[in-house]
């Protein structure tokens, strides 16, 4: 009888994180990989773009600073959703309270706590 593979040993999502800060996206990356997930880093706009045009490429969300040079995270996220329109995006900004979030997307303040932010990921992948 064939056996079923258990979740353990499935493919973990894959997550673009987006962040030009390189000591916050080494730490978000390490919490991230902790967690068991596959990882992909972007230091801006334009090498997240790339990630996200690679069909072969699996990527189950996209976490980005808001503010980031040459392009926002909003503009990103939107670019990102022309690319691939079922992406899940969560936004990370200082101003998690006052930031306006497109539809379907979400948000977590910084500073956040690897338990928000293991939180936060979880409830959208799931």
């Amino acid at each position: 009888m064939p056996t079923m593979p258990t979740p353990a040993s499935a493919t973990p999502p894959t997550i673009l994180v987006v962040e030009d800060d390189d000591i916050v996206r080494m730490l978000i990356v390490d919490v991230l990989e902790e967690l068991e997930y596959q990882v992909l880093e972007a230091n801006g706009c334009e090498q997240a773009l790339t990630y996200l045009r690679d069909e072969e490429q699996p990527i189950a969300l996209m976490m980005t600073d808001v503010g980031l040079p040459v392009m926002d995270g909003r503009e990103l996220a939107r670019q990102a959703r022309l690319a691939r329109p079922a992406l899940a995006v969560l936004f990370a900004s200082g101003y998690a309270e006052s930031i306006d979030v497109p539809d379907g997307m979400e948000v977590i303040g910084k500073p956040f706590s690897i338990d928000q932010l293991r939180d936060k990921v979880r409830s959208i992948l799931s």
